[in-house]
């Protein structure tokens, strides 16, 4: 069993920057992901890396502007949001998996977190 834990969000200027933490209890030899969901919209793939951190993959609208860098020593997960806009606001969610193959799905995950909000004012 893994517990994920997010931290970090909060009220941001559109343009500033904000980072998100996610803490795996137990093992660190998981896949992880970032998952975001707005009011009245479906979840959405943020950003995802391999357990090796060997690779990252992210979601169209975050590309160039968003990282996830991982410290398996920490067993921490991190989403670097740079040059946010408006719609970047959302819930975002930690999610861990071991079954993970395109990261972009949700049910390939595993394990959730409770969610943290991030809201991105004009």
């Amino acid at each position: 069993q893994v517990q994920l834990v997010e931290s970090g969000g909060g009220l941001v200027q559109a343009g500033g920057s904000l980072r998100l933490s996610c803490v795996a209890s137990g093992s660190s030899s998981y896949a992880m992901g970032w998952f975001r969901q707005a009011p009245g919209k479906e979840r959405e793939f943020v950003a995802g890396i391999r357990w090796s951190g060997s690779t990252n993959y992210y979601g169209d609208s975050v590309k160039g502007r968003f990282t996830i860098p991982r410290d398996n020593a920490k067993n921490t997960v991190y989403l670097p949001m740079n040059s946010v806009k408006f719609e970047d606001t959302a819930v975002y969610y930690c999610a861990a998996g071991r079954g993970v193959a395109s990261f972009r799905v949700d049910h390939e995950y595993d394990y959730w977190g409770q969610g943290t909000q991030v809201t991105v004012s004009s």
